[in-house]
């Protein structure tokens, strides 16, 4: 069961998830995806979900936009406000619309949201400064390189001010220079707004370097097994951190921690 918990604009706009699964429809039965998933995301607070592939990351970030309905639990997240959205989900690999421009692509959920034309167009014009991207509001998304269309659905999805930013692998599908400029721009944006952030990942390195904790997932059906703190200071700056003993550790257990079920995921 859904619960959308009236937080926005009260300083509690986190994410509670208890007793959450999910299972789909096979040809031989139901097919569990998700199985008792618990845990929760203070506001303001930045956590990384890592797990093995087919673990039901993505799934647990549909259930959390709204796209699909858990098949048992409950979940409590913001309520949309007018102008606000509770929640907005970045995806994996560019998703702007081609025949939008830059400009266009960042209003397009205000204008689902029904902001007026002047506000909608002020807010992306707004956003796309923050990212760095004001310069090419008129462009359209393949004129841009692949790191710079990526900024444009961070900036669509931060324009709809959600409480909640849910980010699906944001920089997987970039090389690993432009995904460090990325992770430093997305780090900035947190410092300045602090919106509550929920960050799937399969890279170790970015876990550490973006989150105060790290959630572990099991191999499916997906359930967190642990959660690691991130006692790195902020802000965070690449090789610094990369210098610090306290960062191999960390990679060390979170490798430990993932390890067995990453085995069992490949077993199976």
């Amino acid at each position: 069961m859904l619960r959308a918990a009236d937080q926005v604009g009260t300083g509690l706009a986190g994410i509670d998830v208890a007793g959450l699964s999910k299972a789909y429809q096979g040809r031989h039965g139901p097919s569990p995806a998700l199985q008792d998933v618990t845990f929760t995301v203070r506001a303001g607070e930045f956590v990384a979900l890592i797990g093995p592939s087919g673990c039901g990351k993505t799934t647990l970030l549909h259930i959390l936009a709204g796209l699909i309905e858990p098949t048992a639990g409950s979940v409590s997240m913001p309520r949309r406000h007018p102008g606000r959205l509770g929640t907005a989900l970045v995806f994996q690999g560019a998703s702007t619309l081609p025949w939008m421009t830059v400009l266009d692509n960042v209003a397009y959920g205000l204008r689902v949201m029904g902001v007026p034309a002047r506000e909608r167009r002020e807010r992306a014009r707004q956003h796309l400064g923050q990212v760095g991207l004001l310069a090419s509001s008129e462009a359209y998304p393949h004129q841009l390189s692949e790191g710079m269309r990526q900024r444009v659905n961070i900036a669509r999805a931060l324009a709809t001010d959600p409480a909640i930013l849910l980010m699906d692998e944001p920089f997987a599908d970039l090389d690993e220079q432009n995904r460090l400029l990325l992770q430093d721009e997305l780090l900035r944006i947190w410092q300045e707004d602090r919106k509550t952030v929920l960050f799937v990942t399969h890279s170790l390195d970015e876990a550490i370097r973006l989150s105060d904790r790290v959630l572990v997932m099991s191999a499916s059906p997906g359930h967190i097994t642990t959660e690691v703190p991130v006692p790195l200071g902020r802000p965070r700056d690449f090789q610094k951190i990369r210098q610090d003993p306290a960062y191999g550790a960390l990679s060390a257990r979170l490798w430990g921690e993932l390890r067995e079920e990453v085995l069992r995921a490949n077993r199976s």
